[in-house]
């Protein structure tokens, strides 16, 4: 398995079967609901459909990111093995957390100058983020060096795409990603918009598409368009989701007709609470291999 680590946020959004089957290290976000705190630990604290069952009935929810002192005590186990690390972080388009692991990279590189200690900035979130770790996991395992690993990275990140729909505007309204105005009227005509993650790793209102079930066509048209070889795409394709299975069904079935080689590969998981915290319930979004570089 090489002679270093493959490590992530919590937010890369895949189970923690599944990070350990691949031996993919990880540490926790931070969320509160309702006053009290957790960590966001791939809902062991809190059960997802509790979460969001919660967030749906009314319960405010808060986030906070991985601090200098919790990125130091996680990486300097790994180290103390005579591990070297590569880190991704959640992308700075959404989050600040990447600038306390390279303080964290700064201190410790000074301890163990032998080390190599890498922290890279994802530009990617939730399951587009697994996935880009999952590829990464691949490469260890066909023996690659940590520093193939690295250059993989820089060079392929913006080719993770990562396109968002949601059928509840109230969570958006919160994060000042639509206005009060706009979300009442959204709310009232069943407006569902489509949102993508752009090559500064920020998430970006697309189009405004009316039903959820036009949006859900819209997104797969939008995976024809992207997708590396088209529909004949036969590489790796997430959907996450917080807690609405049944619009997720309806984008499965579209895709496995669209692109008949993912027929039963699809790996479908939860948002996690922190991206959760922020998109709210009834978000679906879709991540896959590009053809063509993420855009403005």
């Amino acid at each position: 398995m090489g002679d270093y680590v493959i490590s992530c946020c919590s937010t890369a959004d895949i189970t923690k079967e599944h990070f350990i089957k691949r031996d993919i290290k990880y540490i926790c976000f931070h969320f509160e609901i309702d006053g009290k705190q957790y960590m966001d630990d791939l809902g062991e604290s809190m059960d997802f459909h509790e979460f969001y069952q919660r967030m749906a009935t009314g319960s405010m929810t808060r986030t906070s990111q991985i601090n200098v002192d919790e990125f130091v005590n996680y990486f300097e186990p790994f180290l103390k093995e005579g591990k070297d690390i590569i880190h991704l972080s959640l992308s700075s388009g959404i989050s600040g957390v990447v600038n306390s692991a390279q303080i964290a990279r700064q201190d410790l590189q000074e301890k163990y100058p032998d080390r190599k200690i890498y922290v890279i900035d994802s530009l990617a979130a939730s399951a587009g983020y697994g996935l880009l770790m999952d590829i990464l996991a691949d490469m260890r395992d066909e023996g690659k060096t940590i520093d193939e690993l690295k250059d993989y990275v820089e060079e392929n990140k913006l080719y993770i795409h990562h396109w968002f729909f949601t059928t509840d505007l109230t969570y958006l309204v919160r994060g000042g990603r639509v206005t009060k105005t706009a979300g009442f009227v959204g709310n009232l005509l069943n407006i569902c918009p489509l949102l993508n993650v752009n090559n500064e790793g920020k998430l970006i209102p697309r189009e405004k598409i009316r039903t959820a079930k036009k949006v859900i066509r819209e997104a797969v048209e939008k995976m024809k368009e992207h997708a590396l070889n088209g529909t004949d795409y036969d590489g790796k394709c997430y959907i996450s989701h917080s807690d609405c299975m049944d619009l997720v069904d309806q984008e499965v079935a579209l895709i496995e007709e669209a692109f008949p080689k993912l027929k039963g590969k699809i790996e479908v998981t939860y948002i996690g609470t922190t991206i959760g915290s922020h998109t709210g319930p009834g978000t679906v979004a879709l991540f896959f291999v590009g053809k063509d570089e993420r855009t403005e």
